[in-house]
């Protein structure tokens, strides 16, 4: 009986272990694979929080619904420095700013929807989503040609009604990676810290067309070219098309 039961154990011991080496395993390939398609490790139910984790490639998101006043400078400082971004329109802005949307457009920047008429995307029905982003579409599509892909949501409020009615209509859900907070904070320095710190690749950072973050800008761009990131649409950033 001894012999038997330390045979039996004997043999679950080599089962767990086989069993334990098959998972490290599996986890391993799962890894590697991982990797060799570069996946977009912030899909979280089609919402991208940040792109490409393993590039050097960080990416300035503008959203404008107004601060059309400081557009001037941003898109000067944009071009002396040689960067190419997103900015994410909202549609109420777009039928009264037609100049500023084509002179974003015709500087080689990416376009993108903010909807309509800002609100919080999440307390909105199936319909109402879908309207917001598909006036916002047909505007801007409208007066620049183009055939925006990317939706961030005002407020990042958003659900999964939200991100379903975005899908339908071609559109990819964006969020941030950091917020600069600066629609609350006029403050250079602290919208400059806020922009810069723990940068890695794949960064998403939030920005609006306010008076310090004019200001804050160059210093943002320096920040980041001066240590090995590239500045790049956010298409570009989670591996779609640009712009």
């Amino acid at each position: 009986m001894k012999k038997i039961h330390f045979k039996v154990f004997k043999f679950r011991k080599v089962f767990v272990n086989f069993a334990i080496a098959g998972i490290i395993a599996l986890v391993a390939i799962a890894s590697i694979v991982g990797s060799s398609l570069n996946v977009p490790v912030s899909t979280v139910s089609g919402v991208y929080y940040n792109g490409d984790t393993t590039s050097k490639n960080i990416s300035l998101m503008i959203n404008v619904y107004w601060g059309t006043e400081y557009m001037d400078d941003m898109l000067a400082t944009l071009k002396e420095k040689n960067v190419k971004t997103t900015f994410f329109i909202g549609g109420t802005w777009a039928v009264m700013q037609e100049d500023m949307l084509k002179k974003i457009k015709e500087e080689g920047h990416e376009l993108a929807n903010h909807g309509y008429h800002h609100k919080d995307h999440n307390a909105l029905s199936e319909q109402d989503n879908l309207n917001e982003i598909s006036s916002t579409h047909k505007i801007v599509k409208g007066l620049t040609g183009d055939e925006m892909t990317l939706f961030a949501p005002p407020s990042g409020a958003y659900n999964k009604v939200t991100v379903a009615a975005a899908e339908s209509l071609g559109y990819k859900t964006i969020m941030w990676t950091r917020d600069t907070i600066d629609w609350r904070d006029h403050d250079v320095n602290l919208i400059y810290k806020r922009a810069i710190k723990n940068a890695k690749g794949g960064d998403l950072i939030l920005m609006h067309p306010t008076k310090e973050t004019a200001e804050a800008l160059p210093r943002i761009i320096d920040y980041f070219q001066q240590n090995g990131f590239n500045l790049v649409p956010v298409s570009t950033n989670i591996g779609g098309q640009g712009a």
